[in-house]
């Protein structure tokens, strides 16, 4: 069974776990005061959809779409548990995170990760990101990296 991606509410067991692996992941890689963590009830809003990968039932992924002002869009939350990394189900997230931006007409993509997340960097560049300066009200620190993808063409 192929691996099925859904806008679901953050306020699951499930999700609340992948949330904890995540933060537990992101806090290996960097200090504490520089991880900018959404928590799930910070998602659970209308300015937030949250798509989750499931397969055979079981939540495997996720990623975000947080709207901001001004036809911007920001991806947030990403992450694909280990025994699922290398089938591309983060660009897949991503690709979701894009096409709902574009349908609800927003112009641009932005993100911030971490300094040390090679990984990540592929994804957002295979998905048509290019690096930027600072994005959002994120601070210029060396333990940040942000990417933008236009989207108006």
């Amino acid at each position: 069974m192929p691996v099925e991606i859904t806008v679901e509410t953050p306020l699951q067991d499930e999700v609340r776990t992948l949330v904890a692996e995540l933060n537990a992941v992101l806090l290996e890689l960097t200090p504490p005061e520089h991880c900018h963590h959404l928590t799930v009830e910070q998602m659970a809003n209308d300015s937030t959809a949250v798509f989750i990968a499931r397969d055979n039932g079981a939540a495997i992924a996720c990623g975000a779409l947080k709207r901001h002002g001004d036809g911007v869009g920001e991806v947030k939350r990403m992450y694909t548990r280990p025994s699922h990394r290398g089938r591309k189900i983060g660009e897949q997230i991503v690709a979701r995170i894009e096409a709902l931006a574009r349908s609800e007409g927003l112009k641009r993509l932005v993100l911030e990760t971490g300094d040390r997340h090679h990984a990540a960097w592929k994804v957002y560049e295979r998905s048509g990101f290019t690096r930027c300066g600072p994005v959002l009200d994120y601070p210029d620190v060396t333990w940040s990296v942000f990417y933008e993808k236009k989207l108006d063409g």
